[in-house]
């Protein structure tokens, strides 16, 4: 039996017991953890393919490509060369931006080598991917800041020190007007407006730039100058992956192959990719606490592309916990305890995920918000007049936007609870509610409810301060 097979007979016989245990969870957490270090080289070339292809999109032109090319360098004594471009552009790194660095692990783990590509020419052009305008330009200064963040917030899911790193101005900059004239005049220029983003932009009356539009041909010649076999990237990154393998047929190369992989979906639901902007994501430099308490926010349906996308576990492994929930011989809250621990493992170790569950545990399984400590507060008297979606956008800071808020309640995740002498009674709000002021929903929803009263949102939540209750 191979290493991996070994590991996942014992995880296998973890995720059929109990795990609502403490230490059930604790052995299970070591073990995942423990295989993110683990040597895989002793499975078979398609064992390998198998194993990368069951957490992509699409590997081109096929899986059975994959391993023909795994075993051929692997019978001259070789690894595949496979490569990964990063455009620095952004200081805040989210589990997003983990997903491709997970596969090169893998990858790295089974025996092949890698090179990471630091886009500092690419990124002065930035990447024009599912955009609806041009990324600004960088500095020098700004790459540099955001590459050491990059790769210090990352290293939890990459080992940097088994890995080649090259910059793409190596042999960009040095590239003449002649040869790009030369290398254009075998491209046509409708293979580069096929991206879905440059029609939508263009359908809409939104421009393009000549930089934008060489940005594939950018990233296809740091495919040429390395020669790779393999090349990673973003399902959104197809006809720029598909651009080196152009490129490198031009030059009379052997095309690499293409592994795209998954966007995933953020944390509030709406379908929408993860990122900053929108403000449904999970930073990597977050605190354990809130790393754990935002993967336990996520809906249910989240759970098996979560476990996919950031957990060492097979297909078997996420399918048999998929199965007991299933048959409700599992609780999802259970088996999302045990995802958010292995975010957490992954981030600061086992100890700080065990932690953090027994926090997230101590402070939601409380049978009232009084016993909760620490809960922000919102004045009614003070902030009556602000809409709820203004309340929890800009006095409590619990949705990045008015239109998160909107969502939250459109998913009935909005909601006042009073907690009085008798118990508590709950008020769904209506997403029409969300855009009425505070003290106007106050007085229609809780009119006679006596007691404490809060605002929850999603997970998030606040007491409510100053409000005039009426007549019980």
């Amino acid at each position: 039996m191979t290493r991996l097979g070994e590991s996942v007979a014992r995880a296998s016989a973890l995720l059929s017991a109990d795990l609502s245990s403490d230490d059930t969870v604790r052995e299970l957490l070591k073990e995942t953890r423990e295989r993110r270090y683990l040597d895989l080289t002793d499975l078979s070339a398609k064992e390998q393919a198998k194993l990368i292809a069951s957490r992509t999109v699409e590997v081109l032109p096929g899986v059975e490509k994959l391993a023909e090319r795994i075993e051929e360098r692997r019978a001259a004594g070789q690894g595949l060369h496979v490569k990964l471009g990063i455009d620095p552009t952004a200081t805040d790194v989210h589990l997003g931006h983990a997903v491709p660095l997970i596969i090169l692990s893998r990858f790295q783990r089974l025996g092949h080598d890698v090179t990471l590509i630091i886009g500092d020419f690419t990124a002065k052009i930035g990447d024009p991917s599912g955009r609806t305008a041009e990324r600004p330009p960088l500095t020098d200064d700004d790459i540099a800041h955001n590459l050491a963040t990059y790769r210090e917030q990352v290293r939890p899911f990459f080992d940097f020190e088994k890995v080649s790193f090259r910059q793409n101005s190596e042999w960009l900059a040095p590239y003449t007007f002649p040869e790009l004239l030369g290398l254009l005049a075998q491209v046509p220029a409708s293979q580069l407006l096929q991206r879905e983003d440059f029609r939508n932009r263009l359908a809409a009356g939104s421009g393009l730039t000549m930089t934008e539009l060489l940005y594939p041909i950018a990233q296809g010649l740091d495919s040429v100058a390395l020669a790779c076999d393999v090349e990673l990237g973003g399902s959104d990154q197809l006809l720029n992956l598909q651009m080196g393998r152009k490129l490198m047929e031009l030059r009379g190369q052997r095309p690499q192959l293409v592994v795209t992989m998954p966007l995933i979906e953020g944390t509030d639901g709406t379908g929408a990719k993860m990122s900053k902007s929108k403000g449904n994501y999970v930073g990597l430099s977050a605190p354990a606490d809130d790393v754990f308490g935002k993967i336990m926010s996520v809906p249910d349906r989240l759970m098996e592309p979560y476990l996919k996308a950031w957990t060492e576990w097979t297909d078997e492994e996420v399918a048999l916990a998929l199965g007991r929930v299933a048959d409700r011989s599992l609780h999802p809250m259970d088996l999302k305890k045990v995802l958010a621990g292995e975010v957490v493992s992954a981030l600061y170790g086992l100890d700080a995920a065990m932690a953090a569950r027994a926090g997230f545990v101590a402070q939601f399984s409380k049978k009232s918000f009084a016993d909760v400590e620490s809960l922000p507060v919102v004045d009614a008297a003070e902030h009556g007049a602000l809409t709820v979606a203004a309340v929890l956008t800009t006095a409590l800071e619990f949705t990045p936007s008015a239109s998160a808020a909107r969502r939250l309640a459109k998913q009935n995740a909005l909601r006042l609870v009073v907690e009085g002498a008798s118990g508590q009674s709950t008020h769904v709000l209506a997403e029409a509610d969300a855009v009425r002021p505070l003290a106007e929903v106050l007085a229609e929803k809780l009119a006679g409810d006596e007691g404490t009263a809060y605002l929850k949102a999603g997970r998030k939540l606040a007491q409510i301060t100053g409000r005039q209750a009426g007549p019980a």
